[in-house]
């Protein structure tokens, strides 16, 4: 096979054994990789009668078959799982150069079942795997268990004490400061009792046609060049740049989505980091944008912090102090936790406190609490406990689950979607939760890419939510970064892969390929007892008009674009693909 490596690798924690498996070419064929092998290969393994946190939830780690090619941003991989925060099928990707590390040690996926008896680390190499005792990382935060393991030609993901115990949102982190984010995957490893995984292999990837790779390669190049949000807004202020866009659109979630507009946006944007902070910029392994931002304050050094964190730890909270809030990041990356969702947590507890739900001294605008908080969560302490277990857990427990600005039990990210409508679609729909990465809507509904529509009108935008939708589950399976899009075809994407793989994939089938995705991961949600009541938002978006600014007067018209997206996708009325969806993607067996 090009593209794919033909063998998973699988692991047992409990009895310390391994098994190396081959890797079935129609299955790749498929669902390609990283996402979508995740979710074919989850589908059998864990059942809805499986908790998250049982010895019976799997880790699925996965490249894809661009992982490692050299073209564009082939530096990424994914883990898939049961996510321990919303019960829903859950993957996250991430960059830096673990992936490409990955890939070169000779497998496709590596899954990971069981529980070790105390805490181990995995050493991943062509030559086989080695467990190996991990006590005396126990307790470690990232960048210390880094920095232990780390060697040359060698890559280290781990999880922190967020992980270790068991916060629901903590995150994997690679290569330090990168970020297996979202829906709690750290805290499933930190439930296996494992702490690391070192990967090391320098297998390179065969190409069936390296000319025409170079030629893809080189077109593509060109396109990322002459596209202004990849060759310039980027590279010069990071997603960060965002900030002020946002705020001036009035679609930037203030305070617990109470307004849609920070007063003080552009002390925490995008051009305040880069003149007061920024040392370099910094990028993925075979990534030419370079978005990401290495920064340091007086006390502290680190990368990012990006749009959504500087949203999440800033105007969700009221918090304008950029050092605060870049330190807080820091903070989330060395204590292994999502940045999105510990942010938004704080920020309903703030409400919930201010109105008289939540007896705590956390206030909207209290920068100095930030980093405290944040360690409380992360080490499970007093009320810290209580906020580990994320926003709607909380919120139901204080009676109040309005207040947990949620999807499916996953936080919001930093786009008000009372001012984009088929952004709201796509939280609502989204089969992870709320979620930005699922077909993002702010590429044609505020930056005009490919072309602008109207972001208030509601009628027509299934179609448009979810042409992306396929498009981001491939780029996610492929596995490649999402940036990429805003320049490069679906075309190129499609040359690109075959390219790879020596399989011939048109437009057409990609987009296949990512419809069959989508479907099979809303089985997987439909099988965990989720139904047409899941798809929604939360009431204040519902019901609550924008008070001020561009967006006023507005709320989400859910209901409209929720059945025109569950006719154009072939599904019932209640959000059951039909029995004829699933013959045309193959999935009818399932």
């Amino acid at each position: 096979m090009y593209g794919w490596r033909g063998k998973i690798l699988k692991v047992n924690l409990t009895d310390q054994t391994t098994d190396v498996m081959p890797l079935d070419e129609d299955m790749a064929r498929q669902f390609v990789g990283g996402r979508g092998l995740g979710a074919r290969l989850l589908w059998d393994l864990v059942g809805p009668a499986v908790d998250p946190l049982s010895t019976d939830n799997v880790l699925i780690f996965a490249n894809g078959p661009m992982t490692s090619s050299g073209y564009q941003t082939s530096g990424r991989y994914s883990v898939s799982t049961k996510s321990p925060q919303t019960g829903t099928i859950l993957d996250c990707n991430s960059g830096g150069s673990f992936g490409m590390r990955f890939k070169n040690s000779g497998y496709d996926a590596v899954i990971v079942t069981g529980q070790a008896k105390t805490p181990v680390y995995l050493d991943i190499s062509p030559e086989g795997v080695q467990f190996k005792d991990a006590r005396h990382l126990w307790g470690k935060t990232v960048s210390q268990t880094t920095e232990a393991l780390a060697e040359k030609n060698h890559n280290v993901l781990c999880i922190g004490p967020a992980g270790e115990n068991l916060v629901r949102f903590a995150a994997i982190m690679n290569d330090k400061y990168r970020a297996l984010a979202r829906g709690g995957p750290g805290a499933v490893m930190g439930s296996k009792r494992l702490k690391a995984i070192v990967v090391s292999g320098d297998l390179k990837q065969e190409i069936p046609n390296p000319e025409l790779m170079r030629f893809i390669r080189y077109e593509s190049g060109k396109m990322l060049k002459a596209n202004p949000v990849t060759s310039q807004g980027l590279p010069e202020f990071g997603t960060a740049v965002l900030v002020n866009i946002m705020n001036t659109m009035g679609i930037f979630p203030t305070r617990n989505y109470q307004q849609s507009q920070f007063e003080e946006a552009d002390a925490i944007s995008g051009e305040t980091i880069t003149d007061t902070i920024l040392v370099k910029n910094t990028a993925c392994w075979a990534c030419p944008i370079a978005c990401a931002r290495y920064t340091k304050t007086e006390k502290a050094e680190g990368e990012g912090p990006e749009y959504e964190t500087v949203w999440a730890l800033g105007a969700s909270c009221g918090i304008s102090d950029l050092i605060a809030v870049t330190e807080a990041n820091y903070l989330c990356n060395d204590l292994g936790m999502d940045t999105i969702s510990a942010g938004a947590t704080i920020a309903c507890a703030m409400e919930l406190t201010e109105k008289g739900f939540l007896d705590s001294n956390l206030r909207f605008g209290q920068a100095d609490l930030l980093a405290p908080t944040l360690t409380d969560i992360a080490y499970r302490r007093d009320l810290g406990n209580e906020l580990a277990e994320g926003s709607a857990r909380l919120a139901r427990k204080c009676g109040a689950p309005e207040l947990s600005m949620t999807v499916k039990g996953l936080e919001m990210p930093a786009y008000d979607p009372r001012g984009l409508q088929g952004q709201g679609l796509l939280y609502a729909t989204s089969n992870r939760g709320a979620c930005h990465m699922r077909g993002n809507m702010i590429g044609a509904e505020v930056l005009g890419l490919p072309k602008l529509i109207d972001r208030f009108q509601y009628r027509g935008k299934a179609g448009f939510v979810i042409l992306n939708q396929h498009v981001s589950a491939v780029i996610d399976s492929m596995v490649l970064c999402k940036f990429i899009n805003n320049a490069v075809s679906d075309e190129y994407l499609a040359r690109a892969l075959t390219a790879s793989t020596g399989v011939e994939y048109s437009t057409g089938d990609i987009h296949r390929v990512g419809e069959r995705i989508w479907n099979l991961e809303r089985l997987y949600n439909l099988r965990e007892g989720f139904t047409r009541a899941d798809d929604t938002l939360p009431r204040r978006l519902l019901e609550e008009p924008v008070k001020g600014g561009p967006a006023a007067g507005w709320v989400v018209h859910l209901e409209p674009m929720l059945e025109e997206y569950y006719r154009a996708r072939g599904w019932d009325k209640n959000g059951v693909p039909t029995p004829a969806t699933l013959k045309r993607l193959g999935l009818d067996n399932l």
